[in-house]
C-alpha cells in the first residue's frame, strides 16, 4: 500500500497508535471548537446563561443531522477495508462510489426537511419562551451548512480508511481551527450573538468539506471517487452496517432531548433553567471524552476490516488489545481530570458559583463509569470494524435501553437533580454485560470469514 501506513506488514501497536492519535486528535479539535462556541456564548453580557441554555437545545438536533453521516460514513468504510483487505480494489471503489452518492442524496434531503420541521423540533426538545428564540436563531443559520457538515462528516471515514489518518486529521483541523478565530469576531466585534457562532460554524464546515473532496477525487488517494457501479443491494448493505454509529449518535441525542423533556417536568420553576444549563455544560464535558473515544476506536477500524478481509485473526486480536489499552489509558486520565479540575472547565462557561458548584458535582456523576465505557466502545466499533452489523447494533441499543429507563424513573423517584445518575449506571452496566460477551465468542467471531 502507497500510504502513510501499511495495513499488511507494519506492526499492529505501531498501527494502532499511529492511526488512532490523529483521529482522536480531529475528534478532540471538533469538540473544542464546539466548547469555544458555548463558551464565547455563555460569556455574552448579560444573556449568557440563556443563550447558552438555547444553544443547548440545538446541540441535539445538530448531532441528530450530523448522525446521517455516520449513517453512510462509518457504514461503507469499513466494508472498504474488508475489500481492500481482500486486494479487491473494484469492489472498494464501488462502494466508495456509492457511499458518496448516497451522501449526496441524504445531505439534500436532510436539509430539507429540518427547515421544514425546525420550529416543531424546536418545541419538542424543551425550547419556550426567550429559550426559543435564541435556539431558533442558532439553529436557523446553522442548517444553511448542513451540506457540507454532512459532506465532510461522512467522506473523512473513506480517507482514513486507506491509510491516511494525518489527512483526515487535517479535514477536521482546518476547519476547526477558522471556527476558532472566526467566533469572536462575529459574535463580540460584529455583534452577531449566537447567530455569529452558527455562521463561523458553517463557514468552517465548507472548509473541510473542501478538503476532503480535494483528497478523495485527488492523485494522492489509492481508492478515488467515482461516478459508476451503483447497486441498489450493496447500498443497503452499507446503511444496515452504518445503522450502530447512526443508532448510538441518534439515540445518545433522543437520550438528551429526554432529559431536558423530564428536567422541564420535573425541575420546577426556580430550578429548570439552571438544570437545563448545567446539562449543556454536561454535555459539553461528556464531549470531550466521547468523541475522542470514538475518534481511537472507529479511527482504528480500518485495521480490524482490513485483517478480516485478509483472514488474520491474529492481527485482529493483537489490535483489539491496543486499541483496548489505549481507551482506557485515555478515560482514565479524563476521569481523574473529572475529578479534579471540572471547576476550571465549568468556570469557562460561566462565572456565577450557583451554576458552577451544582455542574462540578454533575460532572463527577456523570463521569463514575467512563473508564469502563471505554471497553463498551471497542467492542461496538470493533464489530463494526469487521462489518458485523448485527451484534454491534444490539450492544449499543442495550445500553441506550438501560439509559432510558433510567431517565424516566431516577427522576420521578429521586428528583430531577438526581437525574445525572443514569449515565454512569447505564455505562457500567453495559460494558460489563458487552465485555463478558465479547470475551466469550471472540474467536469463534474472527474466525468466522
Amino acid at each position: 500500500m502507497n500510504a502513510e501506513n501499511n495495513l499488511d506488514t507494519d506492526r499492529i501497536k505501531g498501527l494502532v497508535w499511529r492511526l488512532a492519535l490523529p483521529s482522536m486528535l480531529a475528534q478532540f479539535v471538533s469538540v473544542f471548537y464546539s466548547i469555544v462556541d458555548r463558551m464565547y456564548i455563555g460569556n455574552i453580557a448579560k444573556t449568557g446563561e440563556i443563550a447558552l441554555a438555547g444553544v443547548g437545545i440545538c446541540g441535539p438536533i445538530v448531532s441528530l443531522i450530523s448522525s446521517f453521516a455516520f449513517l453512510v460514513g462509518t457504514g461503507g468504510s469499513p466494508l472498504m477495508s474488508i475489500r481492500m483487505g481482500e486486494k479487491n480494489e473494484r469492489a472498494a471503489k464501488q462502494i466508495l462510489a456509492n457511499s458518496f452518492l448516497v451522501l449526496l442524496i441524504v445531505s439534500v434531503g436532510i436539509t430539507f426537511l429540518s427547515f421544514l420541521f425546525k420550529d416543531r423540533m424546536l418545541h419538542w426538545f424543551g425550547a419556550e419562551g426567550v429559550i426559543f428564540d435564541y435556539a431558533d436563531s442558532y439553529l436557523s443559520l446553522y442548517l444553511t451548512g448542513t451540506v457540507f457538515a454532512l459532506l465532510s462528516a461522512g467522506l473523512n471515514p473513506f480517507i482514513i480508511c486507506q491509510g491516511f489518518a494525518k489527512a483526515g486529521m487535517k479535514a477536521v483541523l482546518y476547519g476547526a481551527v477558522l471556527n476558532i478565530l472566526l467566533d469572536p469576531v462575529f459574535i463580540f466585534s460584529f455583534g452577531l450573538g449566537v447567530k455569529g457562532a452558527a455562521l463561523a460554524t458553517v463557514l468552517s464546515q465548507m472548509v473541510s468539506c473542501a478538503y476532503g473532496l480535494t483528497f478523495l477525487f485527488g492523485q494522492r488517494t489509492l481508492v478515488k471517487i467515482t461516478f459508476k457501479g451503483y447497486d441498489c443491494s450493496l447500498i443497503k448493505r452499507i446503511l444496515t452496517l452504518g445503522l450502530s454509529p447512526f443508532l448510538i449518535v441518534a439515540f445518545d441525542n433522543i437520550l438528551i432531548i429526554t432529559l431536558n423533556t423530564v428536567i422541564m417536568r420535573y425541575g420546577g420553576e426556580g430550578m429548570k433553567g439552571m438544570l437545563l444549563t448545567c446539562m449543556t455544560i454536561v454535555q459539553s464535558f461528556m464531549l470531550m471524552v466521547t468523541m475522542p473515544l470514538s475518534g481511537i476506536t472507529t479511527g482504528t477500524q480500518t485495521i480490524l476490516g482490513y485483517n478480516y478481509g485478509g483472514g488474520r485473526p491474529d492481527r485482529i486480536k493483537a489490535a483489539e488489545i491496543h486499541i483496548a489499552i489505549l481507551a482506557l489509558l485515555f478515560t482514565s486520565i479524563m476521569f481523574v481530570f473529572a475529578n479534579t479540575s471540572a471547576g476550571i472547565f465549568v468556570r469557562i462557561f460561566t462565572q456565577n458559583e450557583t451554576y458552577v458548584n451544582l455542574t462540578v458535582w454533575a460532572i463527577r456523576i456523570y463521569t463514575m463509569s467512563i473508564i469502563p465505557l471505554a471497553l463498551q466502545y471497542v467492542v461496538v466499533d470493533g464489530f463494526t470494524g469487521m462489518g458485523i452489523a448485527k451484534a454491534a447494533i444490539a450492544f449499543s441499543m442495550f445500553r441506550k435501553c438501560i439509559f432510558l429507563v433510567g431517565a424516566f424513573v431516577i427522576p420521578a423517584l429521586y428528583g430531577a437533580v438526581n437525574i445525572f445518575y443514569t449515565e454512569p449506571l447505564s455505562d457500567l452496566i453495559s460494558s460489563v454485560v458487552s465485555v463478558s460477551i465479547y470475551i466469550v465468542f471472540f474467536n469463534r467471531i474472527v474466525n468466522r470469514k
